[in-house]
């Protein structure tokens, strides 16, 4: 499992973000051709740094489970932990079992350091199928290599 040893870099604050930082979110997601529904503000958290948002991530409720997504680090942040901290953040505030869905084997990589593990989509909530869904069609028709994760604790 990940160390819990991570601080924000020095000036950046981890907050709950506020309706004025909706576009800001909004931007965030869209520049890193994130999937751009379900965006609501008052599910995201966010670190920002002299007023900017540098990074977010949010926690989508569904019945009996949460799916955690958007999480989006500005490229000039990158490789300062920010990724992991918001992580393990929202890993921290979910209330439900977590799940989520990403793009590739090096993400996957990145994800099961925290304690999330692949799952087959039979096995994903029903709750969630109908989102989970749409990428499962992608990954079955196109071959796109998405990959479905659920938190297990330790």
């Amino acid at each position: 499992m990940y160390s819990n040893n991570l601080s924000l870099p020095s000036g950046c604050i981890l907050r709950q973000a506020t309706s004025a930082d909706k576009w800001s979110i909004r931007s965030l997601v869209f520049s890193a051709k994130l999937d751009p529904t379900q965006l609501r503000w008052q599910q995201f958290f966010v670190v920002e740094y002299e007023g900017n948002l540098i990074a977010c991530g949010q926690l989508r409720n569904f019945v009996g489970v949460q799916e955690m997504g958007s999480l989006v680090v500005k490229p000039t942040w990158r490789g300062r932990g920010l990724g992991s901290l918001l992580t393990q953040h929202l890993i921290s505030q979910a209330t439900e079992p977590l799940y989520l869905e990403c793009l590739g084997e090096n993400l996957s990589q990145f994800y099961s350091r925290f304690g999330f593990v692949t799952v087959a989509f039979e096995n994903i909530p029903s709750s969630l199928k109908h989102k989970f869904g749409i990428s499962q069609f992608a990954k079955q028709l196109f071959r796109v290599p998405i990959v479905f994760m659920k938190y297990c604790q330790e």
